[in-house]
């Protein structure tokens, strides 16, 4: 063992390990990347976090790249949670699920999504905001990511549904952050302390700089890039939660977190709606269209997509529980309309909730009727078991590729972009225009409602010609998104992949408050450091994994 391991066994109650089984666990996550820890630990419980950090600020001087980051469930595709120092995997020991009632529920960052869905559905409400991994992520990285997902057209991202926070900063001790009125945010910045000058500085920093802030706020319904200063100050309400949601754990370590739950409906009905290239054109009518009836989602998935389904068939069955003949029977109308007319380009899901089935049909009924007065072909669902082969298609996608895709792998680094809907009619024809200059098969699925896409390209990372062609994509990309006036990330984050473009999509000025903020919470930098302030595409190219 390592001195630094062998100090940190002495230290703390919960385990400590070098091992390379943990420490390669640990350089990974569904990222593209690969960056190898020094060290993994697992802290028993909050007394163990505080020491940790005031272990690494003690010593930081004497070792400057000794750091801590944290680690959920390892699903971040941002490289969010890799580094080379320690680790600190909570969810081992820090996952023990609270209180929960009809309206919030606490939990630990351990905790697993699933496990806390559970517990809330008993008390008929659940936590809206959570991504296509629902069933692998844990609630830490959905805090430190600000994660959205299917149902965030409506409920919006996880930052929303975060009443308070307990957190671990700097100087080792543990705080309880929330949101505060003008005369409580006056009583904390009187503070001759530690988080009296936080709540100072920041005040100050949201002061001077309001109308630069509010000219940089991303006009976009969701969008995970940066730090959320803008959220913090209404003039009313002083909030560092929505500061601290989507720091991917810069500033400090998430020990408790209390979220808003809602009582989902329990009736619902989906539209769907197959587009040729003809349709096109009309995109941003064929939206309008769906929108003004109110979905509660409005997912959608590309032709890609749809053949590597049907290639896949077997495992789609697996996903679903289903027998082979069964699904196969309930993808009959697909495949006729394959036979008939080919694969559509696009295929477009709203799916309508509400609490009376009668009305609920009644909205999706009224979506079809526009839908086809735009010329659009569309059917509505049959039954729960019809609408969940679709949403079989738009989930199990990604596994797929990651499963069957051997010399190749899944390169998600375009994985999150996002424009307001009103202009997909000529985003969109762009980014086909840059994608087909590469010889690369990707897919594109993601929240059309939102603008949200995710693109997965398959690639083979041990040629030096895929580097470059990750580095020319994700440059043209970008500055096709940032030309409309939308953000490089609206649920992932920007980790290791996106930290880099950060000047580029917000200037020099905005990088700068950025900075004021991760000097702010930490100046010794010993939180994730390189993520929000500092990366480069050099050590984002440096760092991809090219053993998969």
């Amino acid at each position: 063992m390592s001195k630094i391991t062998t100090d940190l066994a002495a230290l703390i109650h919960g385990e400590v390990t070098d091992d390379q089984t943990s420490l390669g666990r640990a350089a990974n996550d569904a990222s593209l990347f690969e960056v190898m820890p020094e060290a993994v630990v697992f802290p028993k419980d909050v007394s163990d976090i505080k020491a940790l950090v005031r272990y690494v600020a003690e010593h930081k001087a004497e070792n400057p790249t000794l750091s801590l980051t944290a680690r959920a469930a390892g699903t971040d595709m941002s490289g969010g949670p890799l580094n080379d120092s320690i680790i600190l995997d909570l969810t081992k020991h820090v996952n023990h699920i609270g209180t929960i009632t009809e309206s919030e529920g606490t939990a630990q960052p351990g905790v697993f999504y699933r496990d806390f869905e559970i517990e809330t559905l008993k008390e008929g409400v659940l936590m809206p905001s959570y991504p296509a991994s629902k069933n692998l992520c844990a609630l830490g990285g959905m805090v430190g990511n600000n994660a959205g997902g299917e149902k965030a057209l409506i409920y919006g991202s996880t930052v929303r549904h975060v009443k308070r926070l307990k957190v671990v900063l700097s100087d080792g001790n543990e705080y309880e952050i929330k949101p505060l009125t003008r005369p409580e945010l006056d009583q904390k910045m009187a503070q001759q302390d530690f988080e009296g000058k936080l709540y100072r500085d920041i005040f100050a920093l949201t002061e001077k700089n309001q109308a630069l802030i509010t000219q940089k706020k991303p006009n976009v319904s969701k969008n995970s890039t940066g730090y959320f200063i803008w959220d913090v100050w209404d003039g009313t309400t002083f909030d560092l939660v929505k500061l601290f949601v989507g720091s991917q754990g810069t500033l400090g370590i998430t020990t408790e977190i209390t979220f808003e739950l809602v009582k989902p409906n329990p009736k619902t009905s989906m539209v769907v709606a197959f587009l040729r290239e003809r349709d096109f054109p009309k995109l941003g009518e064929i939206v309008n269209a769906v929108l003004k009836h109110k979905p509660e989602t409005f997912e959608s998935y590309d032709d890609h997509t749809f053949r590597i389904a049907v290639r896949y068939f077997p495992d789609m069955v697996k996903s679903m529980r289903s027998g082979l003949i069964t699904l196969g029977i309930r993808f009959l109308p697909e495949f006729f309309m394959v036979l008939t007319g080919g694969v559509p380009k696009l295929i477009l899901m709203p799916e309508f909730t509400g609490t009376d089935q009668a009305e609920t049909d009644a909205r999706a009924l009224a979506a079809k009727k526009d839908l086809e007065a735009l010329g659009v072909q569309t059917r509505v669902t049959s039954s729960q078991k019809d609408t969940e082969k679709y949403w079989a298609v738009r989930h199990e996608s990604f596994n797929l590729l990651r499963k069957h895709i051997k010399k190749e792998r899944t390169a998600p680094f375009i994985d999150d972009i996002i424009v307001r809907p009103d202009v997909l009619p000529q985003f969109l024809p762009r980014l086909n225009e840059i994608m087909s200059h590469y010889k690369i098969i990707y897919t594109i699925a993601g929240h059309v409602g939102d603008g949200n896409f995710h693109i997965i390209p398959l690639m083979d990372f041990t040629t030096v010609a895929s580097k470059e062609i990750y580095k020319e994509l994700i440059e043209k990309v970008f500055t096709l998104v940032f030309e409309f006036g939308g953000s490089m990330s609206g649920e992932h984050n920007d980790g290791i992949v996106r930290t880099p473009f950060l000047e580029k999509m917000y200037g020099k000025e905005m990088c700068a408050i950025f900075a004021q903020i991760k000097n702010t919470f930490d100046p010794q930098n010993i939180f994730n450091p390189g993520k929000k302030v500092g990366d480069t595409m050099a050590y984002a190219v440096e760092h991809i994994d090219t053993v998969y």
